[in-house]
């Protein structure tokens, strides 16, 4: 792969593996936020710490479910996308290099 940085890559494409769920992923983003702020306003309020943490849970479920809901849209439009194009241009590390974004970005969410 060239020099070019992930974000310098996806930034060349116009549309995203997402995109056609963009609203369902900010409305579930809002959702998240204000389970964040729920979470404020309870430590605030010196609420049970084990409400709390149930809480916590809760967002880092949320989060996990959009992460996987991302991950799943990269592999089905810019992975298959990429291999389509390997496939006429006869270069596999265009194909390579999608597979390694998403395998890095699944190592992310193990950690």
């Amino acid at each position: 792969m060239s020099d070019t940085t992930i974000s310098e890559t996806a930034d060349q494409h116009l549309d995203h593996g997402y995109t056609t769920d963009k609203d369902a992923y900010l409305r579930r983003l809002k959702r998240i936020e204000g389970q964040v702020r729920g979470i404020a306003r309870m430590v605030d309020e010196d609420k049970y710490c084990i409400d709390i943490l149930t809480q916590a849970a809760a967002i880092n479920k949320a989060l996990h479910a959009l992460s996987l809901g991302l991950i799943e849209d990269h592999i089905a439009h810019c992975v298959v996308g990429a291999a389509r194009e390997s496939d006429k241009t006869g270069d596999p590390e265009i194909v390579q290099s999608k597979v390694k974004e998403a395998t890095d970005a699944i190592g992310r969410l193990l950690r």
